[in-house]
């Protein structure tokens, strides 16, 4: 007999654990490339102007709903029923505005108009809950803030069916948001 010069390979034989070490090795050189690959490419331009702040994505615009607000709701919730978000002041940050009452079982408990910054911080308001007063037709667009207001012009009237209405708007000036409306609430 004749001993081959190639050393003997029948200890190469596939087993199950061979094939299982195998996918495990595939499994990680793909995952790993999933998570090296590039940026999605874009085919758009954008116009020249302010850019992000780090030179990176856009800062995220502070969320309504982890922020804790100057409301006195009895144990009741307090609720986030409108928000938008813009750079107002701007920083090239975006504020965050929100309009929040108390959560009621019936009527509409009064709002109030809450501006954030990051980490969710409240730092001005706009519409204080004590003037007792709605807010419909809100907006955040073009650096402003606006809001049609629903109000009552005495305590005789019921609180379901407010009889004035003001339009106003907000806009940061200086180092303040600034308030501009109709000098007198108009009834309905």
């Amino acid at each position: 007999m004749q001993t081959s010069v190639v050393p003997d390979l029948a200890h190469t034989r596939p087993r199950p654990v061979h094939w299982l070490a195998t996918a495990a090795a595939m499994c990680a050189v793909l995952t790993a490339a999933g998570l090296l690959q590039p940026g999605a490419a874009t085919a758009s331009q954008t116009a020249p102007g302010p850019g992000p702040v780090s030179g990176g994505a856009p800062e995220a615009a502070p969320d309504a709903s982890a922020a804790v607000y100057p409301l006195e709701c009895g144990g009741a919730k307090s609720v986030v029923v409108k928000q938008g978000s813009a750079d107002l002041d701007g920083d090239r940050r975006p504020e965050t505005v929100a309009v929040v009452r108390c959560a009621s079982g019936s009527g509409t408990p009064p709002s109030g108009v809450y501006v954030l910054t990051r980490p969710a911080r409240v730092v001005a308001t706009l519409v204080d809950p004590a003037d007792r007063q709605s807010i419909t037709d809100f907006a955040v667009r073009d650096g402003m803030v606006s809001a049609t207001l629903l109000g009552y012009s005495s305590p005789d009237v019921p609180r379901c069916c407010p009889d004035e209405q003001e339009k106003v708007k907000w806009q940061w000036q200086g180092d303040k948001f600034v308030r501009a409306g109709r000098p007198a609430a108009q009834s309905m």
